[in-house]
């Protein structure tokens, strides 16, 4: 994907007219441009020589986006406001000279003295609104350079209307004027008072200074919408502190390179993203994430560009540079949101390829019916010219673009990433909520929440037994137990002859005495522990168990918490009408115990890192359906999804497959990723909406098909007002989105269901009984023979329950199932 700057662009008619330019650029797969920004993003395997032909060829300039290795200042500096500086010169100086050209031509109707000579010499008047007008003109001359240059190159554009339009009253105007000259060397008195008043100088004048006004009030507007990304840019620091030969080096921060070691004092930026090497700090990161509680950070923590050291001392060693860090990549997901389209753009696109064109055609009609109709030249020309100046192709150019930009933006100082414009667009379309447990709806760290030994142990002697153990074991649950310890302060005895015993846990020797730890069958329980054992099970809990030379120690039992906002995510979500549903590949009972604490009611259990995939694809045919992951055995289902929603603390396999990034490691993101999206499509419908109805009652007024009902006319100026107003209007519109509180839920209203439960859908599933099925091993491979099966879209498989559930596309006979399970081994007892 290469990016290119596009220049000369005035409204939505130019961006069509790019794309298709390069498009019919033989290597060119795709190809979108973006008026609010003047980039293009081009996909394939064209030269950029041949892409900047065919732009050039189409009356445009284009040159390649900034070098690979530009620094986040000097792309700031890019997105700096240039255009609003240089619009209000124009501006000022237009309005000097139309302030002279109104009093000479229109002061004497409100009273005003006018100098003698001029008062009594009509055609010096005339000349002097002549050369005043032909000045704003030249100041104005970008309006009918671009707009001729158009028209050249068969692409009329919104410049071609405003300099058509004034253009052809200063024209008309300079024939009335010689016209008017003629009669009074002739002594005409009747065309004498004919051609007085027909001068449109000022309105010529008054076109251009008003179109400029809401071109320089669209600028500024427009450089507000990009206040987030350049926000974003700026927070990059200049200059960083490196170690170099034994010293402290300050140079530029660009020039930082993997594997150097850099050092951050109080109230210093960190410059790229690190490793802490050595020091503790409290960091505040509040620029990349939004959250406003500073994090500690100490040897081994991670620490990412921009965040600013609050108090302590750091030395890092440099892991991610230059366009690799944190904030880089940040930076670049929200530009390349900003510069594709949402699907929702596309009916505005197909309007502004014709619209510049069509109505030039209505302009001339007009022109040409009032003449029929017997009106005057000077009053047909005025309906004409209206029609020209109020048409606004530059307001649909703008409806998506901008609220795009805000969009994004605010989703980044929020900690939500959207990929592409598709993705702002399509998360608020949610129907269906997929969700993995581990890591998403859970922390993905195991800790212990139960210790109960048995009679005459103590809790100490228990966790001092389990942590002799366990600190040995690399098991992410011998972790949890250590971690434990370490807090507790308990301190561990050594042990000899440490053996890890697969699927069944450790043992070792102290003093003579074997100590054992793991699961129930690897260790003798007294029965009265079985209800206890079967009570922590039903909570989704893991109990570990634990003996000394054949004497039973006690349990302690480790699970992975939910998150704390899990809960309030997912309630959250409901109340905006979306069907949670979690995917797991624990087994039944577990992801029960877990579902019932995060408040879901529908889970899918047993699922393999394929079987995600298949969930995913049977609930997509339901309803939009968004799938939030974290591992790489989540990245097939994100894939598959109609929206991919990545936990920001997962894998970098994840992210990249995601089209939706949750920075801060929160579900309730994902919540608020979806409010978002909702607000910014409610935003582009109503600028859509004001664009076309703009138009629709606009262009009938301007033209004069009210007159002979209402007597309602529309002057060629008001008409200019009119236009100048639509694109602010819509600009400014998309600006309100910077005041919505994402995290806010007050305002959530309940989606219309289109999808169903897979309980409800009874025809398609059956439920298979099954003997022989013992562990979580048997359910795994009866579940990839089912779902091996054409036809089934996904199994649920129990072994305690000795049932597999089948979600099936299409009816398949018993026969098939049984002869699958048989080949398994496994004995078919029925289906229902």
């Amino acid at each position: 994907m290469k990016k290119y700057d596009i220049t000369g662009m005035s409204c939505a008619a130019c961006v069509g007219r790019v794309e298709k330019a390069v498009n019919t650029v033989e290597g060119v797969t795709s190809c979108t441009v973006s008026l609010l920004t003047n980039s293009m993003t081009v996909e394939g395997t064209a030269s950029p020589d041949r892409i900047i032909s065919a732009v050039c060829a189409a009356g445009y300039g284009a040159s390649e986006a900034g070098a690979e290795n530009k620094t986040s200042s000097e792309s700031s500096g890019k997105l700096k406001d240039k255009e609003t500086p240089l619009m209000k010169k124009r501006l000022f100086s237009s309005l000097g000279f139309l302030a002279v050209l109104m009093y000479f031509s229109m002061g004497h109707m409100a009273g005003l003295p006018l100098p003698s000579f001029f008062e009594e010499n009509m055609a010096a008047n005339g000349l002097l609104q002549l050369l005043l007008a032909a000045v704003v003109m030249v100041i104005n001359q970008k309006f009918f350079i671009n707009g001729f240059k158009g028209v050249l190159h068969g692409a009329p554009n919104m410049d071609t209307l405003v300099a058509l339009g004034s253009g052809a009253s200063f024209v008309y105007s300079t024939y009335a004027l010689f016209r008017f000259i003629g009669a009074q060397s002739a002594g005409n008195s009747e065309l004498i008072h004919y051609y007085s008043h027909e001068f449109y100088f000022e309105s010529a004048a008054m076109i251009l200074t008003l179109i400029t006004v809401g071109k320089m009030l669209e600028a500024r507007s427009k450089g507000k919408t990009t206040d987030a990304l350049r926000g974003l840019m700026e927070l990059a620091p200049r200059t960083a502190t490196i170690e170099l030969d034994g010293k402290e080096t300050e140079i530029p921060a660009c020039d930082v390179k993997k594997g150097d070691i850099f050092i951050v004092k109080p109230g210093q930026s960190i410059p790229v993203d690190g490793i802490v090497i050595s020091g503790h700090a409290t960091v505040d990161e509040s620029a990349l994430t939004g959250e406003s509680i500073p994090v500690d950070k100490e040897t081994g923590s991670n620490v990412c560009a921009a965040t600013v050291n609050k108090s302590g001392f750091l030395r890092c060693e440099a892991t991610k540079v230059g366009e690799d860090t944190t904030l880089s990549q940040i930076i670049k997901m929200v530009s390349d949101a900003a510069s594709t389209k949402a699907p929702v753009a596309k009916i505005a696109d197909k309007v502004a390829g014709i619209f510049v064109p069509a109505v030039i055609i209505i302009a001339v009609i007009t022109i040409i019916i009032w003449l029929i109709c017997g009106e005057t030249a000077g009053f047909a020309l005025a309906r004409g010219i209206s029609v020209l100046v109020i048409s606004c192709p530059c307001a649909l150019g703008l409806a998506t673009p901008v609220a795009i930009m805000v969009g994004s933006g605010m989703g980044a100082k929020n900690g939500i990433l959207f990929k592409n414009a598709s993705a702002l667009e399509n998360t608020g379309k949610t129907e269906i909520m997929a969700l993995d447990k581990t890591g998403t709806i859970t922390l993905g760290q195991p800790v212990v929440t139960d210790i109960i030994p048995a009679e005459g142990v103590t809790e100490a002697e228990l966790l001092t037994l389990a942590y002799s153990l366990e600190k040995q074991s690399e098991h992410p649950l011998a972790r949890a137990v250590a971690e434990k310890a370490e807090e507790t302060g308990i301190t561990a005895f050594e042990t000899e002859n440490f053996t890890a015993h697969a699927g069944s846990g450790i043992t070792a020797v102290y003093n003579g005495r074997e100590l054992r730890a793991g699961k129930s069958g690897f260790i003798a329980i007294p029965d009265k522990m079985g209800s206890i054992t079967q009570k922590l099970s039903e909570q989704g809990k893991t109990p570990l168990f634990f003996s000394d030379n054949g004497r039973f120690m006690g349990i302690i039992a480790v699970a992975d918490e939910i998150r704390p906002d899990s809960r309030l995510a997912i309630e959250q979500l409901k109340n905006m009408g979306i069907r949670v549903v979690m995917i797991t590949g624990d087994n039944e009972k577990t992801a029960r115990a877990i579902a019932a604490q995060a408040g879901i009611e529908e889970i899918i259990a047993g699922v393999l890192p394929d079987g995600k995939e298949a969930a995913v694809r049977s609930l997509s045919k339901q309803g939009k359906t968004a799938m939030t992951g974290d591992g790489i055995n989540d990245a097939p289902a994100l894939t598959r999804a109609d929206t991919g929603i990545a936990i920001g603390a997962g894998t970098d396999i994840a992210i990249d497959a995601a089209d939706v990034v949750l920075i801060n490691s929160r579900l309730s993101d994902a919540a608020a990723a979806i409010r978002l999206s909702r607000a910014t499509l409610r935003n582009i419908k109503q600028n859509l909406f004001w664009a076309f109805i703009y138009n629709i009652i606009g262009i009938p007024l301007a033209a004069g098909m009210w007159i002979p009902i209402t007597g309602w006319t529309l002057t060629p100026m008001f008409g200019a007002a009119a236009m100048s107003l639509s694109s602010f209007c819509v600009v400014s519109n998309a600006l309100r989105l910077n005041l919505i509180d994402v995290h806010n839920p007050k305002r959530d209203k309940k989606i219309k269901a289109k999808s169903k439960n897979i309980q409800e859908e009874k025809s398609m599933e059956k439920t298979l009984k099954i003997e022989g099925m013992m562990c979580g091993h048997c359910e795994a491979t009866v579940k990839k023979a089912l779902e091996a099966v054409d036809g089934v879209e996904a199994a649920v498989v129990s072994h305690e329950k000795g049932t597999a559930v089948v979600t099936m596309a299409k009816e398949i006979d018993a026969d098939v199932f049984k002869k699958i399970i048989e080949d398994k081994d496994f004995t078919f007892i029925g289906m229902e």
